[in-house]
């Protein structure tokens, strides 16, 4: 028999707790003879009172063995099996090329930025000399934009898929295993690149590719069946099922599925700017103490407020993180934030953001279903206009955040995480009007949540623009295939299918089975 059981203690007893099986006895009435294992599955903290308290769920069999601890993937030897290509290697393409391997198929993968170490020299030029490489940088490489912007691994996805499979898939290539019994979890940007180059070994060592460097510059069809694509300009490649999981950022792949008159759709996404206040105050707020102590981690919030039939709210919150800059081509500024797994800087920033739908873009519905990518992609040039003047800047406008709330320039601006640095302007004129208007109400609104939140100690830094793809690739909702064309597997977060690093990933495991079950039938 297997049973779970909840319990809640605050946070101070926590670590004094009795052993898992003599509290499992002690709390259902069970003989401590009759328990074979009692482990603890979920814990969560419940902050909302002043009195913190940890919510601790326990696992326990009864009279019967756990079963043994197996693997997410199995590790095939694929070598000689059916060839399938993916496009990217970010969590989409990476958990489709190991679900593969599982089923006994060979994956091809096909990236266009470099290997977790060496695109961590250019981030670097990025950040130091404001050079941004287009085909290596924050978005772009392997890992894809998750890799060096995070790590958060909370989702909503579970009706889509098999979350806990994907959380066991980290840890079978290294991470702790507190991922799959943290309500949020959360591996860091430090330690992520370590799982994605173990992950890219598993694959190659199975007998699947790895090709780094190696960007989709073309797409031959006949009929509705892909024969071939083109890589680097100069290498075709014939192509039995083809998956596209480029990423949210991959401009030139919609511009190049456009031309060739394969469908793809405009899409709503989210836009507005990074805030970042000191984590203490965010703690002090949270945790309603004036010191966070040794057993609290660095505070979060989740915001969200109605303004004016639009919602705004917090997105992609970064304790104890860093505002980084994430453009993909010179001549834009864009941001994100991400935290070591300690989360131990001492600032806290999240992005605000307001929803972008149809009737906002019918200035640009001359570019079709690019009409969303063409007004994300002029917001952002707007925002390097505003404060560079050398091709390669990455200064980022800003303002403190009062100031923007009251439509006033900034005289000074709060210390800020955001290595290329900060130049005063106003953002509320750099933003389309109905974004900043409903922001400035929002951060109003949030100021009344959050007591000390609304004040000029805090900094916006603008644009906070890359939500979530301006594009959607249309598929089949039962086989996954495109629409048009019917070897082609639109995937992950730049087909619009997912929100982040989990559920790119389960979609990533769903695409990969819906081709094999087509190659086994």
């Amino acid at each position: 028999m297997i049973t779970t059981f909840d319990l809640q203690v605050p946070l101070e007893q926590e670590p004094f707790l009795k052993a898992p099986i003599k509290l499992a006895a002690e709390s259902k009435g069970y003989k401590t003879a009759d328990i074979r294992s009692c482990k603890l599955i979920k814990r969560s903290l419940d902050a909302r009172k002043k009195e913190i308290k940890v919510n601790l769920r326990y696992e326990v069999y009864l009279n019967e063995e756990p079963p043994k601890e197996r693997n997410s993937f199995i590790l095939n030897k694929v070598e000689n099996s059916s060839p399938i290509h993916i496009i990217g290697c970010g969590p989409a393409g990476l958990f489709a090329a190991l679900e593969l391997i599982h089923q006994g198929l060979k994956p091809i993968l096909f990236e266009r930025g470099k290997d977790v170490k060496a695109r961590r020299r250019d981030l670097a030029k990025l950040n130091k000399e404001q050079i941004v490489n287009p085909e290596s940088n924050y978005c772009f490489g392997e890992g894809g934009a998750g890799t060096y912007s995070d790590g958060k691994l909370y989702t909503r996805s579970k009706k889509r898929g098999d979350v806990d499979r994907i959380l066991k898939g980290l840890i079978q290539f290294g991470a702790e295993k507190n991922i799959s019994i943290e309500a949020h979890p959360h591996i860091g940007t430090n330690k992520l690149p370590k799982i994605i180059e173990a992950i890219r070994n598993a694959i190659i060592e199975a007998g699947g590719e790895v090709h780094f460097e190696s960007k989709l510059t073309d797409i031959h069809f006949s009929g509705d069946q892909i024969q071939g694509i083109t890589i680097n300009a100069n290498q075709e490649i014939k192509i039995d099922q083809l998956i596209l999981a480029t990423g949210h950022s991959a401009r030139d792949i919609f511009e190049l599925l456009a031309t060739k008159k394969i469908e793809i759709k405009a899409k709503p996404f989210a836009l507005g700017v990074r805030v970042e206040h000191a984590q203490k105050l965010i703690d002090k707020i949270q945790y309603k103490r004036s010191e966070r102590g040794e057993l609290l981690p660095p505070a979060a919030y989740k915001l969200v407020k109605q303004i004016d039939d639009k919602g705004v709210y917090s997105f992609c919150m970064c304790p104890g993180g860093i505002i980084a800059p994430c453009a993909t081509e010179a001549g834009e500024i864009v941001t994100n934030g991400w935290s070591p797994s300690k989360r131990n800087n001492p600032y806290a920033n999240s992005g605000i953001v307001v929803p972008v739908d149809e009737k906002d873009w019918t200035a640009y519905k001359q570019y079709g279903p690019l009409a969303a990518l063409r007004f994300q992609q002029n917001i952002e040039k707007m925002a390097y206009l505003a404060v560079n003047s050398k091709k390669d800047g990455q200064l980022a406008p800003a303002q403190a955040l009062l100031d923007f709330v009251q439509g006033k320039e900034s005289k000074e601006l709060p210390p800020c995480s955001y290595f290329p640095g900060l130049a005063s302007a106003r953002l509320d004129k750099i933003l389309p009007s109905f974004i900043a208007k409903r922001l400035q109400k929002a951060f109003i609104q949030f100021g009344k949540t959050m007591p000390g939140y609304l004040s000029n100690d805090a900094v916006i830094v603008g644009v906070e623009s890359r939500t979530s793809s301006p594009v959607s690739i249309p598929r089949d909702r039962e086989t996954l295939q495109h629409i048009q064309l019917s070897n082609l597997y639109p995937c992950g977060e730049g087909a619009g299918y997912a929100g982040g690093i989990v559920s790119a990933a389960i979609d990533g495991v769903k695409v990969a089975g819906k081709i094999t079950m087509r190659i086994t039938n």
